[in-house]
């Protein structure tokens, strides 16, 4: 696998949670920047070229479906071409959340807890 631009965007405020995901991601030679609420999480896409995002939704301040669609809307100003892939993560696992997810522009959902394996699946569905 090629180790270049392989930076992920952690967008998640428990900080516990930030830890485990950037150890099982850093195991696959993954960059992963990791920020606690949606201001830094737009700030981050608007300065960096990250590949994937993976997207908390209970935030404080803004969810996660209020930041992706900020995100969404940037790319969309910025006439970018390919939508940098964006995968939920949450303990919400009500029926309609996983609709909720795509509706606001996510592509992908994860219900926590999850395995590392599982975690790596997703990743690798968008990165491989």
């Amino acid at each position: 696998m090629n180790t270049e631009s392989l930076d992920i965007l952690l967008v998640e405020d428990n900080v516990l949670n930030q830890k485990i995901v950037s150890f099982n991601l850093k195991k696959y030679n993954f960059t992963v920047t990791a920020v606690t609420n949606g201001q830094d999480a737009i700030e981050a896409v608007k300065s960096n070229n990250y590949r994937l995002i993976l997207m908390d939704l209970m935030l404080p301040g803004m969810n996660g479906y209020e930041i992706t669609g900020e995100i969404r809307k940037y790319e969309t100003e910025k006439g970018v071409e390919n939508q940098v892939p964006i995968i939920a993560i949450t303990a919400n696992t009500l029926d309609n959340d996983r609709e909720k997810c795509f509706e606001a522009g996510m592509n992908e959902y994860l219900s926590k807890p999850f395995t590392a394996e599982q975690l790596l699946e997703k990743v690798m569905h968008f990165l491989a």
